[in-house]
């Protein structure tokens, strides 16, 4: 087991919840390539409510609205791994948001698989 602490890299991507990649959720999609590239963990957030480029809310309180939510993805490793899984991204985030924020991370252990 290697412990992940110190300075980390957050990789933020927020988009759709209805955006694909060859008919798959592009939410799983990045999940999943970033589990293959051996980065320390991700995870799926679904927002309630918000607006990106268009300027359209999108809001789950009103059902006529509650289509393409938005998604925040969300990936921490140390910087050199995470910057390395960026070029996955060019090929995959087409239409949303790419954030890099320096955290430090205080209690993660990388485990040998799934459990």
């Amino acid at each position: 087991m290697t412990r992940l602490t110190g300075a980390v890299l957050r990789l933020t991507v927020y988009v759709g919840e209805n955006d694909t990649w060859h008919h798959r959720p592009l939410c799983s999609e990045i999940v999943h390539r970033a589990r293959a590239a051996g980065l320390a963990g991700a995870s799926v957030f679904r927002g309630v409510e918000g607006f990106g480029a268009s300027s359209v809310v999108h809001t789950s309180r009103l059902l006529s609205l509650s289509e393409d939510l938005p998604v925040a993805v969300v990936v921490v490793d140390t910087e050199e791994r995470v910057r390395a899984f960026l070029p996955e991204l060019d090929t995959l985030v087409t239409d949303g948001l790419v954030l890099l924020d320096r955290c430090e991370a205080v209690g993660h252990v990388r485990g040998e698989g799934p459990r």
